[in-house]
């Protein structure tokens, strides 16, 4: 008898160990020692590569704070580019443990990867030129010619959501979408706020704020769904840098001479169950 239920305590203890404790049987990010961090390479204040192939804003520096304050130890943090329409598969994959990249929080994404987070939530506006007066709200950008960048889902919340019959011109970044308006080869970016504040702020950019923002935007940390473990570490993380003021310094860093309303009060989180 004592053999029988020995053996089925040894058999509970390797269901256990299969199921890895809440993390779904995968390695968690809350165990490891080096943290592969997905990012973007083009958007100011927010996710820059620099000359010397570092990388600066407030994306980077979140992340950088988070590794710093998960549980167990301090992480070591390797940043790896990544595209917009690649940050799922790359989470999938294990190519990135995590990203954190102006990453939205969407119920399409939700089918593919989870969130911890979100760590700020921003609200999409519209970026013209400062010539160009007539827009007003979004629906002024019927027949104007608008950036979709591969992999976001900005333009479709002014297309679709919204219906307005604007003229799509496709670009691989908002990068190149900052170079297309200022060329005059289209006529307007509607995405997230901190986004456009990053580009608006550079010098002798001679563009303006719509100031008509349509959605709240969800800025998450992109995890392996299973990764409950993890993503409940992120959150602690998060709730510190908010509590502990960080997140108010580094948003006044970043964003502080941009003119916008910045909130500094702890989001509500998504969730890791």
């Amino acid at each position: 008898m004592r053999v029988a239920l020995s053996r089925i305590g040894a058999a509970l203890a390797l269901l256990l160990t299969a199921a890895g404790c809440g993390t779904g049987g995968g390695t968690s990010v809350a165990d490891k020692d080096t943290l592969v961090i997905g990012v973007s390479k083009d958007q100011p204040g927010l996710g820059a590569q620099q000359p010397d192939g570092g990388f600066q804003g407030f994306d980077i520096d979140v992340a950088r704070y988070i590794a710093a304050h998960m549980e167990k130890k301090p992480k070591k943090v390797d940043f790896k580019v990544v595209q917009y329409d690649k940050r799922e598969s790359w989470i999938q994959s294990g190519k990135v443990d995590l990203v954190i990249s102006s990453y939205s929080i969407t119920p399409e994404r939700k089918t593919k990867v989870a969130f911890a987070g979100p760590y700020y939530v921003a609200h999409q506006d519209t970026l013209v030129r400062a010539s160009d007066t007539g827009v007003k709200d979004v629906r002024n950008l019927a027949g104007r010619r608008l950036c979709a960048v591969t992999g976001s889902v900005s333009w479709q919340r002014v297309t679709v959501e919204r219906g307005v019959p604007a003229r799509v011109v496709k670009a691989p970044t908002y990068g190149d979408c900052m170079t297309k308006l200022i060329g005059g080869s289209l006529d307007a970016i509607s995405t997230d706020d901190l986004i456009l504040a990053g580009f608006a702020a550079q010098k002798g950019r001679s563009v303006r704020f719509v100031n008509a923002p349509i959605s709240d935007e969800r800025y998450g940390v992109g995890i392996k769904q299973d990764d409950i473990t993890g993503c409940e570490d992120i959150n602690k993380a998060i709730t510190g840098m908010y509590l502990d003021g960080t997140a108010a310094q580094l948003l006044r860093k970043w964003f502080g001479a941009t003119g916008l309303h910045l909130t500094t009060t702890v989001p509500q989180f998504e969730g890791c169950g």
